[in-house]
C-alpha cells in the first residue's frame, strides 16, 4: 500500500512531461532568431540550450518510465507473495477444520467433495487475495492520477472523461448479480459431479458386475449438460459486460477530439495540453477495465469463499485448541469406569443410545454384545470419546473424559474399529503411527529447514518439523530405536501378525552396502541352509546355483544370464529382443535352434491349452503363454508354419525367440532342452559374462556364492537356488527349513524387522483385510493404553484367529481396561463382564455364566450363532 502511494507522484509527472516537451519544441521552433537565440534554461546552476533542454526533459521522461515500471514490478511480486501466503494459510485452516470434524459428519460429506474444495476451489482465491488489497488502491490511483491531470488541464475535458462512468457503474453490478447466482449454482453442481466421479471409482466393481455402465454414462452426461448451460449463461453475461465497457471507452475519445479540438482551434487550450490530455486519457481505460475486472473477480471469489467456508463449519465441530493442549505429564488412568445416563442422537432426532449407565473397575475386561442395530458400536465410539454424547458423562476415576484434552485421551485410550485405515507407507510407519504425538528434542534443524519453519509460522501454519523424530519412546516403554522395534514385533505377535511380517521380510530387498552386517548374517544363513540341504532328507528339495552346471529348475533365460537383471535392459519377458543377447545367440550358433524351439513350444502350448477356459490353474502351472495370448500365437504359427527360419519376419522372430527363454525343463517337460543344448547354453553363459560391455555391467547382478545379491530378496539370497519341481510339499518344506535355520541363528526377528519396511500401498491396498485389522490391533497395543476399546475389530478374522487374539489381549492387558464389542456372543465367555445392548439400551449386565441362561437375551444371541 505504501509503495503504491509513493508511486503516484512519479506517475503524475510522467503525464506532465510530454506537455513540457511539446511546448518546448513548439516555442523553440517558433523563435525567430533560431535555436541559438533561445534563452537557456537554468537548473541547479547549469544552463541548458534548446537541444540540451530537450534532451534533459527526454531523459527525465525515460527515468520516470523506468521508475514507474519498477514500482509495478515490485507491487506485482509483493502481491503474488501475499496471495500465495494467504492461500497456504487458507488451505491449512480448512485442513485443520477437517481434523476437528465430528465423526458423524463424515457420513454426510464425502472425500470427493472435500478434496476439490481444498485443492481446486481455493486455488483462484490465492491469486485474488493479493489483488484484493493492491488492485483497488493501485488501479484506483492509476485512474485517479491521469484524471486529476486532465481536470487541471481543462475542467470540461475532465468532465467529458468521467461522464460515462456512472452509467457503467449502474449497469455492471446488475449484470454481475446474475453472474453471482449462476456462479453459486455452478459450484454446487461441480461438487456433486466430483462426488459422482468418486462414487464411480469406488463402485467400478459394481458397475462392471451389473452392466450399468450405460446408465452411469447417461447420468454423467446429464450432469455435464447442466454445467454446460450454466457456464454458457455466465459467458454471455460476462461478454455483455465487456461489450458495454468497450463501447463506452470508445465514446470518450469522441468528446476529446471534438470538444478538445474545438477549444484548441479557438485558442482556449494549447496544443501540448491537448496532446498530453489525450495521452493521459488513453491511460484511463486500462485501470478502469482493471477495476471492473477486479469487481467481477471479487464477487466471484466471494461466492467461492462463502461456498467453501460454510462446508467447513458443521455443528458440534471440535475446538481446535483442545488438540494443542500439552500437559506437563500424562498421568495414567486409574479407578472406576463410570458411565452415567448416556444418550446419543442421530441428526438430533433418532435416539441411538438410550440412557445407558454402568460402572466397573477400569482393569475389568468387558464384552459388549448385541445385534447389528443394538447401539453397541456407537457405545464403543462414545467410550473412546470419538463421539461426544448428547447427554450423560463418562468418568475414569476422578477424570471426566469430556473435559480432558486430546493429548491425554489419545494416549491413554486405544481404539480399533472394524475398518481400520492404513496410511500410505510401510508396515513400520503404520505400526508406530500411534506414537507420533509430538516431535522429540532432537538436534536443531538445518538453517534451510529453520527458514522454512519460520515461513510456516509467518503464514499461520504449524511450525513443527515433520522430518524430526516424532516417536514417543516412553509411551511404547522403550528407550532406544532397537527396543522400540522389539516392542513393535511383540505387538505384532499379540495381534497374530508375526508370520505375515516374517513373510514380508523374506520378500524384502536390502542394500548390502549400508546394511553390511545384515547381508553378512544372510550369507551365514545361506551357508547353514546349504549344510542342511546336503542331508539326504532334503537333498532333492533345492537345486542350488552352480556356475558350471545347468539348473533344470531355472528357465533357459535364467541359466543364460546366471544372475538377476537390474532394470529393464535384460527383461526376462523380452530377452529374445535384446540386441546383446541376439548377437550372443548368433555368435554361439544358437539363433536358429532357439527359433525352432520357440515355434515348436508355441505349437505345443496351443495344442495342449487351446480348449482350456482362460481362468484354468493349468495356465499358471504349466504354460508360459497366457490364455489371452493364445489366439495371437495361433495366427503367428499360421503365418510362419512352413516358412524357413531365416525367412521369418523380424517381428515374428522376436515373439518366437522370447518363448524358449521361459522354458523350465523340470517344470514344463517338453523334451526341448536336451543335454547338448544345455552344454551350449553353459558356453553361452560364460561368453555372456566375459563379453558384457562396460555400459551393461550395471544391468545384471551375477550369482556368486560368496556375495550377497543386492537385487534379490532375502529368501532368494538364503536359498541361492531354485526349489525343485515334483517334490511333495517341496515349497512348504523348504520354507520350514529356512525358518528353522533362521531361528537357529536368531535371525527371525531380524527378518521381521525387514518386513516392517514392506510397503502397504495406497490405503493399505497391498495388505489383506485381515492383515490390516491385525496391524491396527498391534499399533493400538504398542502405545500401551490404560483402556483398549475394540469395536468389531476382529470381524475379518476367522473364529480361531479371533479367539487367539482375544486370549493374547487378555494376557497383555492384565491390570488394564479392555472393552470389546462383538457379534459373536460366545467370545464374551472369556471376559469378566458382559454388557448386552438392545435397541440402544443396556438390556443385561453381568458375568457371562450368570447371564447365559434360558430366557435371557444373551442366551438367545449365543443360540443364534
Amino acid at each position: 500500500m505504501i509503495a503504491t502511494a509513493v508511486s503516484f507522484p512519479f506517475l503524475y509527472y510522467s503525464y506532465d512531461l510530454p506537455k513540457l516537451i511539446i511546448n518546448h519544441i513548439k516555442d523553440a521552433a517558433a523563435h525567430k532568431g533560431g535555436l541559438e537565440s533561445v534563452p537557456p534554461h537554468i537548473m541547479f546552476g547549469f544552463g541548458f540550450g534548446a537541444i540540451g533542454w530537450l534532451m534533459m526533459l527526454s531523459f527525465v521522461f525515460l527515468c520516470l518510465t523506468v521508475i514507474n515500471g519498477a514500482f509495478k514490478y515490485f507491487i506485482n511480486v509483493f502481491k503474488g507473495r501475499l496471495g500465495e501466503r494467504m492461500l497456504r494459510r487458507l488451505r491449512y485452516t480448512l485442513y485443520s477444520k477437517i481434523i476437528c470434524f465430528p465423526l458423524p459428519h463424515f457420513k454426510k460429506v464425502s472425500a470427493g467433495e472435500l478434496i476439490p474444495m481444498i485443492t481446486a476451489e481455493v486455488e483462484p482465491l490465492g491469486g485474488f487475495i493479493g489483488d484484493a488489497f493492491v488492485t483497488p488502491v493501485f488501479q484506483g490511483g492509476l485512474l485517479l492520477v491521469p484524471l486529476v491531470f486532465i481536470l487541471i488541464q481543462d475542467l470540461w475535458l475532465g468532465i467529458a472523461a468521467v461522464a460515462l462512468y456512472p452509467v457503467q457503474g449502474y449497469l455492471i453490478p446488475k449484470i454481475q448479480r446474475r453472474v453471482n447466482e449462476l456462479g453459486k449454482e455452478r459450484i454446487r453442481t461441480l461438487r456433486k459431479l466430483s462426488d459422482r466421479i468418486g462414487e464411480t471409482v469406488n463402485g467400478s466393481l459394481e458397475i462392471r458386475a451389473n452392466d450399468t455402465s450405460r446408465f452411469e454414462r447417461a447420468d454423467f452426461s446429464d450432469r455435464l449438460g447442466v454445467i454446460y448451460v450454466i457456464r454458457f449463461q455466465i459467458y454471455v453475461l460476462k461478454f455483455l459486460a465487456k461489450y458495454i465497457n468497450n463501447t463506452f471507452d470508445k465514446l470518450t475519445p469522441f468528446f476529446f477530439f471534438s470538444a478538445g479540438g474545438y477549444l484548441a482551434l479557438k485558442g482556449q487550450i494549447d496544443l501540448g495540453a491537448l496532446v498530453a490530455v489525450i495521452n493521459a486519457q488513453k491511460d484511463l481505460a486500462a485501470p478502469w477495465r482493471e477495476l471492473l475486472d477486479y469487481y467481477q473477480a471479487k464477487e466471484d471469489s466471494r461466492i467461492k469463499y462463502e461456498q467453501v467456508v460454510e462446508q467447513f463449519q458443521p455443528p458440534e465441530i471440535l475446538d481446535e485448541a483442545s488438540q494443542f493442549i500439552e500437559p506437563e505429564r500424562v498421568e495414567p488412568f486409574a479407578g472406576e469406569l463410570v458411565v452415567t445416563g448416556l444418550n446419543l442422537f442421530e441428526d438430533a432426532r433418532h435416539k441411538i443410545i438410550d440412557n445407558v449407565s454402568f460402572r466397573f473397575p477400569l482393569e475389568t475386561h468387558a464384552a459388549v454384545v448385541g445385534t447389528g442395530a443394538s447401539g453397541k458400536e456407537e457405545l464403543a465410539l462414545v467410550l473412546a470419546r470419538l463421539i461426544l454424547p448428547n447427554a450423560g458423562r463418562i468418568a475414569i476415576g476422578e477424570k471426566v473424559l469430556a473435559d480432558l484434552p486430546e493429548a491425554i485421551v489419545g494416549r491413554r485410550i486405544g481404539y480399533v474399529g472394524q475398518n481400520a485405515y492404513m496410511f500410505s507407507g510401510t508396515v513400520g510407519d503404520n505400526l508406530f503411527y500411534t506414537l507420533k504425538h509430538k516431535p522429540g528434542n532432537e538436534a536443531k534443524p538445518s538453517a534451510e529447514r529453520q527458514a522454512e519453519l519460520v515461513e510456516s509460522a509467518r503464514v499461520g501454519n504449524l511450525d513443527l518439523d515433520v522430518h524430526g523424530d516424532w516417536i514417543d519412546y516412553e509411551g511404547a516403554g522403550a528407550e532406544t530405536p532397537e527396543e522400540l522395534k522389539a516392542r513393535g514385533l511383540e505387538a505384532l505377535r499379540i495381534a497374530e501378525m508375526e508370520d505375515d511380517v516374517y513373510q514380508f521380510g523374506l520378500r524384502g530387498v536390502i542394500d548390502p552396502v549400508t546394511r553390511s552386517d545384515l547381508a553378512a548374517r544372510v550369507l551365514e544363513a545361506r551357508t547353514a541352509l546349504r549344510g542342511r540341504l546336503a542331508e539326504p532328507t532334503f537333498a532333492k528339495l533345492v537345486e542350488v546355483f552352480d556356475r558350471e552346471r545347468y539348473n533344470t529348475n531355472a528357465s533357459v533365460g535364467e541359466n543364460l544370464l546366471f544372475g538377476t537383471p537390474v532394470g529393464h535392459v535384460f527383461d526376462m519377458e523380452r530377452l529374445g529382443e535384446n540386441p546383446y543377447v541376439l548377437a550372443l545367440l548368433e555368435q554361439q550358433g544358437l539363433n536358429d535352434e532357439m527359433l525352432s524351439m520357440g515355434r515348436e513350444a508355441a505349437a505345443t502350448m496351443i495344442e495342449l491349452f487351446a480348449d482350456l477356459p482362460p481362468g484354468s490353474d493349468l495356465f499358471e502351472q504349466y504354460s508360459f503363454i497366457s490364455a489371452d495370448d493364445l489366439p495371437e500365437f495361433q495366427a503367428l504359427l499360421t503365418r510362419v508354419g512352413k516358412v524357413p527360419v531365416d525367412q521369418i519376419r523380424p517381428e515374428d522372430r522376436g515373439r518366437l525367440l522370447n518363448l524358449p527363454f521361459k522354458l523350465v525343463e523340470a517344470r514344463h517337460r517338453l523334451d526341448l532342452v536336451d543335454e547338448p543344448f544345455k552344454e551350449r547354453v553353459l558356453v553361452a553363459r560364460k561368453a555372456f559374462a566375459e563379453n558384457l560391455p562396460d555400459a551393461l555391467h550395471g544391468s545384471i547382478e551375477f550369482f556368486d556364492i560368496e556375495r550377497y545379491n543386492a537385487t534379490a530378496s532375502l529368501q532368494e539370497n538364503i536359498l541361492f537356488g531354485k526349489v525343485a519341481y515334483g517334490q511333495a510339499q517341496g515349497a512348504a518344506r523348504v520354507n520350514a527349513l529356512i525358518q528353522e535355520v533362521l531361528a537357529s541363528l536368531s535371525l527371525r526377528d531380524t527378518v521381521m524387522a525387514v518386513g516392517l519396511e514392506y510397503n502397504t500401498g495406497s490405503a493399505g491396498a497391498r495388505l489383506s483385510s485381515t492383515q490390516r485389522q491385525k496391524l491396527a490391533v498391534a499399533r493400538a497395543v504398542l502405545k500401551r493404553p490404560d483402556l483398549l476399546v475394540m469395536n468389531e475389530a476382529l470381524a475379518a478374522l476367522d473364529s480361531a484367529a479371533q479367539t487367539q487374539v482375544i486370549e493374547n489381549l487378555h494376557q497383555e492387558f492384565k491390570g488394564r481396561g479392555f472393552i470389546c464389542t462383538t457379534n459373536r456372543a460366545m467370545l464374551a465367555r472369556t471376559f469378566d463382564v458382559t454388557l448386552v445392548m438392545s435397541n440402544g439400551r443396556m438390556a443385561e449386565h453381568g458375568a457371562f455364566a450368570e447371564l447365559n441362561r434360558d430366557g435371557t437375551q444373551l442366551h438367545e444371541l449365543v443360540k443364534a450363532e
